[in-house]
């Protein structure tokens, strides 16, 4: 089992869903959050003063997944999320070890 996390921008969040629930992606953990890459983030202009918003808000997904869709699940991500400029994101996949669910105990890739 993999767990896929994309760090998105926020206005791609639609588009990047429709795309996961059009090839049948069931489970999706939908989070705001913020940071920057190497774009350290920008500097803007307000009233006036210039200041630096360095933290810039993004989207992040989990995904919880068997490993025989993994590569399906990124390619999607990725082309769903791609605007092509910088600060579209990135994607994490990571091994896991064991689900349970708790309302039956059910456990491996059933509980997913």
């Amino acid at each position: 089992m993999k767990k896929i996390e994309a760090i998105i921008q926020p206005h791609k969040l639609d588009e990047v869903k429709e795309a996961l629930i059009g090839i049948g992606v069931e489970g999706i953990t939908i989070s705001e959050v913020r940071g920057h890459g190497r774009q350290k983030g920008h500097t803007e202009i307000y009233r006036g003063a210039e200041y630096t918003v360095d933290l810039l808000p993004k989207v992040k997904l989990e995904i919880f997944v068997p490993d025989s869709r993994a590569e399906e699940i990124i390619g999607v991500l990725t082309t769903a999320a791609r605007s092509g400029k910088i600060g579209d994101g990135k994607i994490f996949v990571s091994s896991i070890e064991e689900v349970v669910r708790i309302r039956n105990g059910d456990r491996g890739e059933t509980a997913l």
